[in-house]
């Protein structure tokens, strides 16, 4: 950093460690928050009489479709804290921002600020063989409270706290005693840290303190401008926070209070703080998810590093790397109303619900895109059911990755249609990391025994739950090893890296293959089913053999083996044995009522016979398989979205089935409806081109939102991250080998364009439209050639190379001309 003038420091203090030491600063314990600040129960914070009001002269930009903005500060919510009571909470009103490793949740407080920090591979527990103890799975932990302390700025007016989704960058501004102030934060990828700038318009007008709770309790050294704050978890995870604090202008000092360091200032000009953490986890089995390095050095040199750069520079390498990401998909659904615009987000939230708005539709379906860069960067881990923001040490189930029909998947389904590719890289490569555990574990479970009772000697399958180094919760999710291979198979699909395929997809494709012909069981009349302990998550009952759930899994993995030996054009012999299985195996039925049925055979009578088989779910409406349920999942029509076993073009039959069962469940009305299937029945709506139902779906998830940062719902993000989904299923299609335009366009959007949506066979689509008819259209070839293009009755070939674009008209002519046709 190359400030105006250089900081003034001072002989720094030595480190002390206190473990279980609680400090005025305040700490974040498993059971709650100590805090050495105000309460914040209300709208306002730290005692600050926040005005309601901020005229666009003094803003400039709240107006922008891509902005979240607020008129005060994010306030304390009471959240459960797992099973141990409540804690107070900032997540659900937050703003978010991170760089992958390491996030933070910012309060927007005026005399006292806040943020919550992460460091996304802070986890306790480890590898669990016996997966029922939880204690030994652990959970994802936060990482501690950075707090600014500021003299004299209490009573704010004009206040306005925002979100630039262009930029990823937050902003704060207020007026306090004829002063304008204003913050900036930002986590930047490049340079690893987090930055936060504080400036005014007057000479001299920051004094105050910087102090730091970490999230276990041990206290900050200070150093002249510098807090370091080591620890280690119960686990043996060694890791480390330092704060780098730059002022210009005026001077600052080390201090301790309560023996914990901190750094007063005064009369500064502007102030820089540099944050940055690491810990010693390794995505790597064979060393025990461990580096063997204290990460010491590491956050150093990152320090070292940005510290040297002026901070415009740091700023414009962090915009600069984001936007060679963000912006590659654009979307526009129309104009909202100037009434609309004129909200803040948290007011124009509860409006959208009741009132279509398009431009804060298209805010949702970017911030979801957003928060996967912010949470999900080659390096570090995905995100994990609340992304990678917590600010508890017993977070909402544990921020554990759950694979069945939650969150794992669910927010990763968005990643490649809406361009983010290089975003799926941290679950594609954890789940590499944690297959050879899995492979162990699953040849000595008695639970995963073939169909003759000999123990299984080919192939892995997942637990239902697992954390980031090979720890497992509850049931092996049977099946769950295709739906893993899925995620696989569409990162190549999307991209078209044929040696990608061949290197990592394929083998996995086939070891799996190969665990299914082991253990699929063979009917008298010779179709094959899957048998034993799978069930149609979240919806029993258990033991029922041939559950369709898993059954078009193992379709889906056949059939992208299949087409993988196409493409490679190895295994012939192999391949028309799996091809001759996937023929047998049974395909899911129509029942009783028309529905695709969840199970082998209709269940409308079925009556439970075990403790743990259920009925009547305790948040639904009436029995299984009848057409008064509303379970919130809808997991046997997985063969709709995300896979691709069940269309109207190819099994026009089960197509309707699955549209009436998804009718029947509901659009959100009942008790229990859970925030996240929403991710999922969206996508499905618009595979069956009911572009209505899913935008009445898009509505009504903006009434489920539990905050008003857009983020927090149903005790995760994952709804959030899942809003590109639906997005582009309803807009973009290519899960049927071509490209079909404008497949579910909804009314509410009868004029709009979107650019960079990513198809299967290596593409991107740009695309506009008026009056709900396609105007133009634009495909980018990056690695395919040939391809179909439908929209609506409309069918043709376009021959395009890679590298090559072409523009056709909404009659699909190429310059005038006609493309050959399909």
């Amino acid at each position: 950093m190359n400030p105006r003038r250089k900081p003034n420091t001072e002989q720094g203090l030595g480190r002390r460690e206190f473990l279980s030491k609680t400090f005025a600063a305040g700490i974040l314990t498993s059971t709650g928050i100590k805090l050495g600040v105000a309460d914040m129960e209300g709208e306002n914070a730290a005692g600050e009489a926040t005005e309601q009001k901020e005229t666009q002269a003094t803003v400039g930009n709240e107006n922008s479709p891509l902005t979240l903005w607020y008129n005060q500060p994010a306030s304390f919510r009471r959240m459960p804290n797992n099973e141990r009571g409540v804690y107070r909470s900032i997540l659900p009103e937050a703003l978010f921002i991170g760089n992958g490793g390491l996030g933070a949740m910012i309060q927007g407080g005026v005399g006292s600020e806040l943020l919550r920090l992460n460091e996304h591979t802070l986890w306790t527990g480890g590898l669990n063989p016996s997966r029922n103890l939880l204690e030994n799975f652990g959970s994802y932990q936060t990482l501690g409270d950075l707090f600014i302390n500021l003299s004299g700025q209490h009573q704010a007016r004009s206040y306005r706290r925002s979100l630039d989704l262009n930029r990823a960058l937050s902003e704060l501004r207020y007026s306090a005693n004829g002063i304008n102030y204003q913050r900036e934060y930002f986590a930047s990828y490049p340079d690893g840290v987090i930055v936060i700038r504080l400036t005014a318009n007057r000479p001299g007008s920051y004094s105050g303190s910087i102090s730091f709770g970490d999230g276990h309790g041990r206290l900050a050294d200070v150093n002249r401008n510098r807090l370091t704050i080591p620890g280690s978890l119960e686990n043996g995870m060694r890791y480390e926070t330092q704060i780098l604090v730059l002022n210009e202008g005026g001077s600052q000092k080390p201090s301790v209070e309560d023996l914990n360091g901190r750094i007063d200032f005064s009369n500064c000009d502007s102030l820089t703080i540099l944050v940055a953490a690491a810990t010693d986890y390794a995505m790597n089995a064979g060393t025990f998810f461990r580096t063997n390095e204290d990460p010491h050095a590491e956050v150093t040199a990152r320090l070292a590093k940005a510290s040297g750069q002026a901070y415009d520079a740091l700023k414009e390498r962090h915009i600069a790397d984001y936007r060679s990401i963000f912006s590659r998909f654009e979307i526009s659904l129309g104009n909202s109303s100037e009434a609309q615009r004129a909200l803040p987000t948290d007011l124009r939230l509860t409006q959208a619900g009741k009132e279509c708005d398009p431009e804060f539709e298209q805010l949702a379906c970017q911030y979801g895109r957003y928060l996967m860069i912010s949470c999900s960067r080659p390096g570090s881990v995905p995100a994990n059911g609340q992304g990678m923001w917590n600010d508890s040490n017993s977070p909402f189930f544990r921020c554990m990755y759950t694979t069945d029909i939650a969150s794992t998947e669910l927010s990763y389904w968005g990643v490649e249609p809406s361009n983010l590719g290089e975003c799926h890289l941290p679950l594609l490569n954890l789940i590499q990391s944690l297959i050879p555990i899995w492979r162990r574990e699953t040849q000595a479970s008695a639970e995963l025994k073939l169909p003759s009772g000999e123990m299984t000697t080919r192939g892995w399958e997942i637990p239902a739950n697992h954390n980031t180094m090979g720890g497992g919760y509850a049931w092996w999710n049977k099946g769950g090893n295709a739906w893993y291979c899925n995620l696989f198979w569409e990162h190549f699909a999307f991209g078209n890296d044929r040696q990608y395929l061949k290197e990592v997809v394929y083998p996995l494709l086939k070891e799996t293959c190969e665990y299914w012909e082991d253990h699929l069981k063979t009917l008298p009349d010779g179709r094959l089913i899957v048998t034993d302990i799978q069930y149609s998550p979240e919806h029993g009952p258990f033991h029922v053999d041939g559950c369709s759930y898993c059954q078009e899994l193992v379709w889906d993995v056949f059939t992208n083996y299949l087409d993988a030996c196409d493409i490679l054009n190895v295994d012939r012999d192999y391949q028309k044995k799996i091809a001759g299985m996937r023929e047998k195996l049974l395909k899911p039925g129509v029942g009783s009522w028309g529905q695709l049925l969840e199970w082998m055979k209709d269940m409308t009578g079925h009556v439970s016979t075990e403790p743990h088989e259920f009925e009547i779910d305790a948040f639904d409406n009436g029995p299984i398989d009848t057409p008064q349920n509303r379970h919130r999942h809808c997991s046997h029509l997985l063969g709709v979205f995300p896979l691709r076993q069940i269309s109207y073009e190819q099994t026009p039959e089960l197509a309707a089935a699955a549209k009436v069962s998804a009718i029947a469940r509901g659009l959100g009305e009942n008790r229990g409806f859970h925030i996240l299937s929403f991710g999922h029945r969206i996508p499905v709506y618009a595979r069956l081109y009911d572009g209505e139902r899913a935008h009445d779906l898009i509505q009504r998830a903006f009434t489920k939102m539990e905050g008003t940062n857009l983020s927090f719902s149903g005790g995760e993000t994952s709804m959030a991250l899942s809003h590109p989904t639906g997005f582009c299923e309803l807009l973009v299609q290519s899960h049927q080998k071509d490209i079909h335009v404008l497949p579910a366009l909804p009314k509410a959007w009868p004029t709009g364009q979107v650019k960079g949506v990513r198809a299967r066979g290596g593409y991107e689509v740009d695309e506009s439209w008026k009056e709900g008819k396609l105007a133009s259209l634009t495909i980018r070839s990056i690695a395919g050639n040939a391809v179909n293009v439908r929209y609506g009755a409309k069918r043709v070939k376009v021959d395009i190379h890679p590298g090559e674009s072409v523009t056709l008209d909404g009659d699909l002519q190429v310059k005038g001309k006609i493309a050959s046709q399909a």
